[in-house]
């Protein structure tokens, strides 16, 4: 059995609009009404692309379902419910969805990332992420003589991971503060300095103060950081670029659309 999606989703898969090799004559007639043999170049081709094999047999369940639909949206429209206000509304927004996914895939063919962009962008990526990766972990709270406190009570023999128990950051007070392997663009630039200049197994002397309030810094370990390839990574910089792209030409066109 050939599962369909919806007539919607089928219209929105990518690079389907437009390579259909088209049949001669419509698809089907039903009830006097041509189906045109466009619409099953596109049903079959979402088909082909899912990994159904190029044969008679999905041909034939191809035409098979565009006259099923066919016969159901004569029935509809008997009834009247194409006149229904709720429905028609979401017909318009099926064709404005098919327009829009058409014009975009266009924008993105005549707009592509070149290498150029890609290779900007991955030594920028890079050259934040540092030659080396932190492993820290932190207290941190409200004011600078909590700050103190928390360093007199390492001081005097105290576990950091007890102690990390107080902190206000939710997601590190109960695993003992631990922060994971990051690199120093990960965090606020006062955590970062103060984090890069300890010694491993080390903590902060004095109180870290950033916009979230006053920190304890532990630096448990530090390794050299390989950055991956630039083929490696070089899929989801294209993506990401290109969707950047996309939003800021949607953003261009909104800020001279006269709206009232």
């Amino acid at each position: 059995m050939i599962r369909f999606p919806s007539r919607l989703a089928l219209c929105l898969m990518a690079g389907l609009i437009g390579q259909a090799a088209h049949a001669a004559g419509p698809a089907a007639t039903v009830n006097g009404t041509a189906i045109p043999a466009t619409r099953a170049d596109v049903m079959f081709n979402e088909q082909r692309a899912q990994g159904a094999p190029d044969n008679q047999q999905l041909r034939d369940a191809v035409r098979e379902e565009l006259i099923r639909r066919e016969v159901l949206a004569q029935e509809a429209v008997k009834k009247g419910l194409d006149k229904k206000g709720d429905v028609q509304a979401q017909m318009d927004l099926a064709r404005q969805a098919v327009l829009l996914r058409a014009y975009v895939q266009d924008y993105v063919k005549t707009n592509p990332v070149t290498d150029a962009d890609l290779k900007k962008e991955y030594d920028s990526v890079k050259s934040k992420m540092g030659a080396k990766e932190y492993k820290p972990r932190h207290v941190l709270v409200e004011t600078e003589d909590e700050a103190k406190a928390i360093i007199a009570k390492l001081k005097a023999g105290e576990k950091f991971d007890a102690l990390a128990k107080q902190s206000k950051d939710p997601g590190s007070k109960d695993n003992g503060g631990d922060l994971g392997w990051s690199n120093p663009g990960m965090f606020v630039k006062p955590f970062s300095d103060a984090m890069v200049k300890l010694e491993k197994g080390k903590h902060t002397e004095v109180p870290v103060k950033s916009d979230f309030g006053y920190h304890v810094i532990q630096l448990d370990d530090v390794r050299d950081l390989k950055a991956p390839d630039f083929e490696e990574v070089k899929p989801q910089l294209e993506q990401r670029l290109q969707q950047q792209k996309i939003e800021k030409h949607i953003m261009d066109l909104r800020a001279k659309a006269k709206v009232q």
